[in-house]
């Protein structure tokens, strides 16, 4: 990662409301664009049946690699991501190239933002 300071050019993403398959669809296409704290041994795991699972992980978008595949996904799957302004914006200029993006809510502070989106195949 580099550290030009707090989150200037990374980005944490949420994935959750989805299978455990798309969740990792998700973040594999995720890790073919960006670096992450994700490897590819971790793969996304339902650890209890019933209760909802949320899945973590940090991708660094300073450095993006080509990745323009668009993902197949089963089902739609929720992402809520934070990063500074500069970083969100490449993250969905990105996420838009692979997924069929649909806005649910934004947040705008002084250093951040957030996206909540729902991703679905294109």
């Amino acid at each position: 990662m580099h550290s030009e300071g707090p989150h200037s050019e990374s980005v944490s993403v949420e994935i959750s409301d989805c299978s455990k398959e798309d969740a990792r669809i998700v973040f594999d296409t995720l890790c073919a664009c960006f670096e992450s704290d994700r490897c590819a041994e971790d793969v996304p795991q339902q650890l209890h049946a019933t209760r909802p699972m949320v899945w973590l992980g940090t991708f660094d978008v300073a450095d993006t690699h080509r990745c323009d595949r668009p993902a197949r996904l089963a089902g739609s799957v929720t992402a809520d991501v934070q990063g500074g302004y500069w970083a969100i914006d490449q993250f969905r200029i990105t996420v838009d190239s692979l997924f069929n993006v649909h806005d649910l809510s934004t947040a705008s502070g002084d250093q951040e933002r957030e996206l909540h989106i729902r991703l679905k195949s294109r």
